[in-house]
């Protein structure tokens, strides 16, 4: 009987907890498919009204502005807006930013919005993307104008891949006369804007349309999502190519009044290759004509107020530089030993110093932040590898870097003249930089005043110790004499 009793139990419990768990699970799963329905209606039911895309090939670093109006043809409010990137594009990509049009024409102002790469599911010839997080959801039948900024670097390619001397430099161009987008999008144009009007040929896709620098594709109407069409430009580009393979900057911190900055480069030219003899007559007789493509100056923007600027290499310090000074900015320009051509690299190493109060900050909770510019100092100039190291005063505990964008941080300890402890020093490295990238970081970090005691004391303690030392020597007689 107890036996019997005992089963009965357990079939009871069995029932009651079936009872419970299975509106439990109903209701999970039915979460669970109302998310993903948001997120499948969210990136599925969009359609773009009208794109316009431009494209600036003026220099070695493309940039492309991309304005989109976009209505939601969906019955669930949208939270998220898509881009796709064919995967060389993807990987070329330096930068990509992404704001929302407010107000009426003559009021309209732009608000940021944060984009993030993601993974784009069934999306065809493995095209990757990015999502823009939309601030407010965009409803049922509404519309919203996006305004799209993406940067990609390495993009023009030489052709022919040397020249001489007095040859101009063309380049290739690959993109698509189609706006590629995971939405429909029902009209659409293209634009190039090239460096000149020296367009050796081009994709023709009707309707194509050429006036003087520029080249329109489009307008195209009803393309399906993922449309795709390949067209190449081939034009000439005589901007040089100025590539920094690595970009050590060393900002070190005193707080005794000065900051020290410290730039080392590795510069080449990622233009066409220079083949034949360099003629320097030629080159400084027919500067119109020789070397056209080639580097003649570099101009460095640098902060306002700077001192004890140098410029030197391995050989020893360069005179050919002229420094330009204002209470907004400095600008630095300066001549490479030697003439920059395709190919042709150099290294060289930048110093100046700055005034502490102009950077170093104290925060409301006590703390102490640097506030610096992050990026290459010299303009138009593309960083395959950008290091920046910010050495803290010894002494110094909890250092945090706030950098508006995405880069790899590890710490350090560097130790320098009268250091006991050494100094921490926080690395930020990032790959792909481009002006866009001059930016302020902060770096805050707790110090306290009394280590600023620590090399004086030691300084005043070695001077005594040798003094004490000196008059233990005059006072001890070290003779040898006769004994009595």
């Amino acid at each position: 009987m107890q036996v019997v009793e005992n089963i009965g139990r357990t079939v009871e419990d069995e029932v009651a907890m079936d009872t419970l768990l299975k509106p439990r699970l109903a209701l999970v799963f039915s979460i669970l498919a109302h998310v993903f329905f948001l997120a499948f209606a969210s990136s599925q039911d969009l359609q773009i009204l009208n794109a316009e895309k431009r494209i600036d090939l003026t220099s070695h670093i493309v940039k492309v502005f991309l304005t989109l109006k976009v209505e939601n043809t969906g019955t669930l409010p949208a939270s998220e807006l898509l881009l796709a990137f064919s995967p060389t594009e993807f990987d070329r990509l330096s930068l990509v930013k992404a704001a929302i049009a407010t107000g009426k024409k003559k009021k309209r102002s732009y608000v940021p919005l944060d984009v993030k790469p993601i993974e784009l599911l069934d999306a065809p010839n493995g095209a990757k993307g990015f999502s823009i997080s939309l601030l407010n959801p965009l409803s049922p039948g509404a519309t919203a104008t996006f305004e799209i900024l993406y940067i990609s670097t390495h993009t023009l390619k030489p052709f022919p891949e040397e020249i001489s001397q007095s040859e101009s430099q063309l380049v290739f161009y690959h993109d698509t006369a189609f706006i590629l987008s995971p939405y429909h999008i029902k009209q659409q144009s293209t634009f190039f804007k090239t460096p000149s009007t020296k367009v050796e040929s081009f994709t023709k896709l009707e309707p194509t349309n050429r006036a003087g620098k520029e080249i329109r594709y489009g307008p195209y109407e009803d393309r399906a999502p993922y449309s795709f069409s390949p067209i190449l430009l081939h034009f000439e580009n005589n901007y040089p190519f100025s590539v920094v393979e690595e970009l050590v900057r060393e900002v070190e911190i005193s707080h005794w009044g000065s900051i020290q900055i410290t730039e080392h480069y590795k510069l080449a030219h990622a233009g066409a290759r220079h083949k034949g003899v360099f003629s320097r007559v030629e080159y400084q007789s027919k500067p119109s004509l020789s070397g056209v493509s080639s580097f003649r100056h570099l101009l460095a923007r640098l902060p306002p107020r700077i001192h004890s600027v140098y410029y030197r290499d391995e050989i020893g310090n360069i005179s050919s530089s002229h420094l330009r000074k204002d209470f907004q900015k400095s600008d630095l320009e300066f001549e490479p030993r030697y003439p920059l051509f395709g190919g042709w690299k150099a290294t060289f190493v930048i110093g100046y110093g700055l005034p502490l109060q102009d950077f170093l900050f104290e925060s409301p909770d006590g703390r102490r932040y640097l506030n610096f510019t992050f990026g290459c100092p010299l303009a138009e100039t593309v960083v395959d590898k950008l290091t920046l190291k910010v050495v803290l005063p010894e002494g110094s505990t909890s250092p945090t870097a706030v950098v508006p964008f995405e880069v790899e941080q590890h710490l350090e300890k560097k130790y320098s003249y009268l250091d006991v402890v050494g100094r921490t020093v926080v690395v930020l490295e990032k790959k792909n930089v481009v002006p866009e990238h001059n930016s302020h970081f902060q770096v805050y970090y707790s110090f306290n005043p009394i280590f600023m005691l620590a090399e004086p004391l030691m300084l005043v303690s070695a001077f005594f110790f040798f003094f004490v030392a000196c008059v233990a020597y005059l006072h001890v007689d070290l003779s040898i004499s006769k004994m009595q």
